[in-house]
């Protein structure tokens, strides 16, 4: 099985192909559109704000090719936010392929914006990327914008509002949370999502 993170400057990227490779997955780290097509998996991971992602996508010549695929794709942390049509963050036009507009928490007495820390998954839909996760099963976020909750959402998780914490529509997934920091929980959700 060929697994591929797409190269697309998220300084995340290390931690992530770690944690495939203690999986058995060696991903390749690229941006080039032969390779990101003949993927069985294609990851889109990211750190960062939505504008520059998008805009580096661009430059890559890269949105029509990520919309167009048909094997199972994973985005990580903005690499979700990107998957989804609008991010209000710097007003950026995203890829389209969830029908939700990214936005900012409010921020509310003793909850600090971004959120930061391990919060609790609540299961709003059976998938199969989501098999073996028990309720409340705890995963590490670091965000200031998140992804509301909808038909798309297959876990959530509260930061004084819910937000989609794991997110899938036809071969489109997301995590909001950094799986490669989540220990054992993103371990078995990652595994989860090199078996789809």
């Amino acid at each position: 099985m060929s697994v591929v993170l797409v190269d697309a400057g998220g300084t995340n990227i290390g931690s992530v192909r770690y944690a495939l490779q203690r999986l058995g997955a060696d991903a390749a780290l690229t941006s080039d559109a032969a390779s990101i097509r003949a993927a069985d998996k294609v990851i889109l991971p990211g750190v960062g704000a939505a504008g520059p992602g998008m805009a580096r996508l661009r430059e890559l010549d890269l949105v029509e090719l990520l919309r167009s695929l048909s094997q199972p794709v994973l985005g990580v942390c903005l690499g979700m936010q990107l998957l989804c049509a609008h991010s209000d963050e710097g007003d950026t036009e995203c890829l389209g392929l969830i029908p939700a507009t990214v936005r900012r928490f409010a921020g509310r007495p003793g909850l600090r914006v971004p959120h930061m820390g391990w919060n609790g998954l609540s299961v709003q839909q059976e998938h199969p990327l989501l098999s073996g996760l028990d309720e409340g099963g705890q995963a590490y976020f670091v965000h200031s914008y998140a992804v509301p909750v909808g038909e798309w959402t297959l876990a959530s998780a509260d930061y004084g509002e819910p937000f989609s914490a794991v997110v899938a529509r036809g071969n489109f997934h997301g995590m909001q949370f950094h799986p490669e920091r989540s220990a054992a929980v993103g371990a078995r959700l990652l595994k989860n999502f090199l078996e789809l």
